[in-house]
């Protein structure tokens, strides 16, 4: 994950974003981008991580119980959750995956990684969906395909760089049936087994944000263009992992200006 590169698949700042939700915007983000550092930067031993992140679930329960926090990040963050009357679940969710992170670097199947998606994506999703004042179940599903599949286009973008913290979000079925191992990836070799496993696993991460996309026409105004915006990205991301052979330890896809020119026009509500 990343900070705009430790957390790419959250819109900061986005020109798009109503002016009036940028500063909640801005709380959460930098909430998830301090976890997120914990997690993955630096040469803590994981002890000390997942001190740190306790720390920081203590923090959240006292504003769940109405206390001042004790640092200005949790004093930021406890403003922006009692003036939007956000849900705590969604941070505490958030948590938990940092500290998973910590602490698991391999899934065994699809469905673990899944799950692990629902606590390190969706949440965020969720909390856009309530300063949106449009958290229902149906949207709320919507924003769940959404964003798991933009956590699994960003491993799929960073597998490079994220074997060499040593971590592997394939799961290892999926690796096993298409004949690919872990000294595969640690070579960076992408022959005809890889492009076939990142084929599939592309192709999945585009059925499922395409399942999530009328989300994009539901929201009205300028949050829905920045959905569309968001949705439009993520395929985008897709279609270079295809142009590039799935060779991604080489030729790792990122948006440059001219793509945002092709998303913008493929942003016409769906």
């Amino acid at each position: 994950m990343s900070s705009v590169e430790h957390y790419e698949n959250f819109p900061v700042a986005s020109v798009l974003m109503p002016k009036r939700l940028r500063k909640p915007v801005a709380a959460i983000y930098h909430f998830a981008r301090a976890a997120d550092d914990i997690a993955d930067e630096g040469d803590l031993p994981d002890e000390e991580r997942l001190r740190q992140l306790d720390a920081f679930r203590a923090e959240l329960a006292r504003i769940d119980r109405n206390e001042t926090p004790l640092t200005p990040l949790f004093h930021n963050l406890a403003a922006e959750i009692r003036q939007h009357a956000l849900p705590m679940q969604p941070l505490y969710d958030l948590l938990d995956a940092f500290s998973q992170d910590v602490v698991q670097k391999r899934y065994a199947d699809l469905d673990g990684l899944l799950d692990y998606c629902r606590r390190s994506a969706n949440p965020v999703g969720t909390l856009l969906l309530h300063l949106y004042e449009e958290a229902t179940p149906v949207n709320i599903a919507y924003s769940d395909a959404i964003c798991t599949s933009l956590q699994l286009i960003n491993f799929w973008q960073d597998v490079a760089k994220d074997y060499a913290i040593g971590r592997i979000y394939l799961p290892l079925d999926d690796l096993a049936q298409y004949g690919v191992s872990e000294e595969q990836i640690a070579q960076g070799s992408a022959d005809n087994a890889w492009r076939r496993l990142m084929q599939f696993q592309v192709e999945r991460a585009r059925a499922m944000m395409l399942s999530g996309a009328p989300l994009g026409s539901i929201l009205t105004g300028r949050i829905g263009l920045e959905m569309r915006m968001i949705i439009a990205g993520g395929l985008r991301i897709l279609d270079k992992l295809e142009a590039a052979d799935y060779d991604m330890f080489n030729k790792r896809p990122v948006l440059r200006p001219l793509d945002w020119v092709i998303m913008l026009a493929k942003s016409a509500p769906f």
